[in-house]
């Protein structure tokens, strides 16, 4: 099963805006489907906030932008890791590949 990264982000966030840059096209070089959740966007935030309650029932210690590695996220989800923050491309690209599955792909 193709891993999903769920990118929990916020319109009003610089740094979330920032890794959309390259976020996606990371993502998936090494595999793995990007979604991105706006908080603001409410059907989506709806389909996958179990995910996100899973990880952060309060909502405390979540960064901007919160990424999630699931595996199935529609069904009976597993969280593998998750990344937190804005980073640059070079770091993201190297804690991504470390969440992922590797040869399961």
């Amino acid at each position: 099963m193709i891993p999903t990264v769920l990118k929990f982000s916020s319109k009003d966030c610089g740094t979330c805006h920032r890794m959309a840059h390259y976020d996606a096209k990371v993502a998936m070089e090494l595999g793995a489907e990007l979604i991105t959740v706006m908080l603001q966007d409410t059907a989506t935030y709806r389909r996958y906030r179990k995910v996100l309650l899973a990880r952060y029932p309060t909502k405390d210690g979540m960064g901007w932008p919160t990424y999630l590695v699931v595996i199935d996220p529609e069904g009976a989800f597993t969280i593998r890791g998750e990344l937190k923050g804005g980073m640059p491309k070079g770091e993201f690209r190297r804690k991504l590949a470390a969440l992922l599955p590797q040869g399961e792909v």
